[in-house]
């Protein structure tokens, strides 16, 4: 058995198409399907069922993978940990996130710090970031949501009061403070049912017994304040700042605020790089 196999293997397990792995592979489609024969051979059972073109992983491949896929993570950390003790890289990073609105100042901060530092970013869902994590994949997740899993660590690194932004000149721009109850009838600028911020903005939403009509929906929260200064509607915002245009207004009931955390998975190896990066982002939130 040999370890190209296994990671064939994971590729077409997770895809379920022998062509597009093959493609995302870059080695062609009857070589993968000869590599994945051999190893059901010396597996000694089929890993997949196969209907004419179509393939599905089957309970054999499925208990196989698992074991794959941990087999996998396990080889990377070592190989990860070897390195940093040889001193043969300075260290790479693997993050996910649902956004990056509050992390890239300090991510950038960090790089001007640590320039010999290799770090990619994968944006994902809270279900694909559990995964992720899960697997091995990542080293690290910055998220507004819980992730609740066995084995998961988190810290927070920043929580932040709500508010309501609303376009100059609007009835309510010249209050400070209102409750959300009062907002039941207002347009509402919002994000995709499906993006983190809004789930977080349909429990405030909830708590204070509303069903806000939404006029649009977005998935950059750039587009938000743009288009309540537009004039389209006002919208639920995570900071308070000077943009020409606007006015912000603080929410006296019910109690908004959210919170950012960095989440690892504390049964795996934790890069001594990404060590670095989760106390720096920690400590760089503090001092603000």
């Amino acid at each position: 058995m040999e370890l190209l196999q296994l990671r064939y293997f994971r590729t077409v397990a997770r895809m379920e198409h022998m062509t597009k792995a093959a493609e995302e592979l870059c080695i062609a489609q009857p070589a993968l399907s000869k590599t994945i024969a051999r190893l059901e051979e010396t597996v000694g059972v089929p890993l997949f069922d196969r209907y004419g073109g179509r393939i599905r992983l089957n309970p054999f491949g499925k208990a196989f993978l698992d074991k794959v896929e941990k087999a996998l993570a396990l080889l990377d950390e070592g190989r990860k940990e070897v390195a940093e003790l040889a001193g043969l890289e300075q260290g790479s990073i693997h993050l996910a996130t649902s956004t990056l609105e509050r992390l890239s100042e300090a991510l950038g901060d960090f790089l001007t710090n640590h320039p010999e530092v290799q770090f990619r970013l994968t944006q994902a869902s809270l279900e694909e970031m559990s995964g992720l994590l899960e697997r091995g994949e990542v080293d690290l997740c910055f998220t507004p949501l819980q992730m609740e899993r066995p084995g998961f660590a988190q810290e927070t690194v920043l929580s932040e009061q709500m508010y309501v932004a609303v376009p100059a000149g609007h009835r309510l721009a010249d209050r400070t403070g209102v409750h959300l109850a009062e907002l039941a009838d207002e347009p509402f600028i919002g994000y995709k049912e499906s993006f983190p911020f809004q789930q977080m903005n349909d429990e405030f939403f909830r708590s204070a017994g509303i069903a806000p009509h939404f006029v649009c929906r977005v998935d950059e929260p750039a587009a938000v304040a743009s288009l309540v200064r537009a004039g389209l509607g006002i919208a639920l915002y995570g900071c308070k700042r000077e943009e020409s245009g606007l006015a912000f207004l603080s929410i006296d009931s019910p109690d908004c605020r959210r919170s950012f955390r960095l989440v690892w998975h504390d049964k795996r190896y934790l890069s001594m790089a990404a060590r670095q990066f989760r106390d720096f982002v920690v400590r760089y939130f503090a001092e603000r």
